[in-house]
């Protein structure tokens, strides 16, 4: 798995490539806790690019949206492949995250705060 990063609007835009699995799940963590860890509470985790989340991929975001909600930030998914969702949507992750169809939405959204 290869891990991008973009500042956009004022907010950290994550994008993962391939799989997101046991086996990548901690380099996924390091980027997203390295990113709250130094103040970036604004989130977007851009999925059009990962072709599978593993529950260790799950995990790594569950643990993150539960540290922004003890501070004024923010996480919102976007662009996920029909794949992708359909393990959040299996997991009963839906109602948990913030997910929009596109990156532009996932802004907004969460610039709205």
């Amino acid at each position: 798995m290869e891990i991008h990063e973009e500042k956009q609007d004022g907010t950290t835009v994550i994008l993962p490539h391939g799989r997101v699995d046991s086996a990548s799940s901690a380099e996924l963590e390091a980027s997203l806790m390295g990113h709250f860890g130094a103040g970036d509470i604004r989130l977007v985790v851009d999925f059009a690019s990962v072709e599978y989340i593993s529950s260790a991929g799950l995990r790594v975001l569950l643990m993150l949206v539960k540290k922004l909600q003890s501070t004024d930030g923010r996480l919102v998914l976007c662009a996920m492949p029909q794949s992708v969702r359909l393990v959040f949507e299996l997991a009963g992750f839906l109602q948990i995250f913030d997910i929009e169809d596109t990156r532009e939405a996932a802004l907004a959204r969460v610039g709205a705060g």
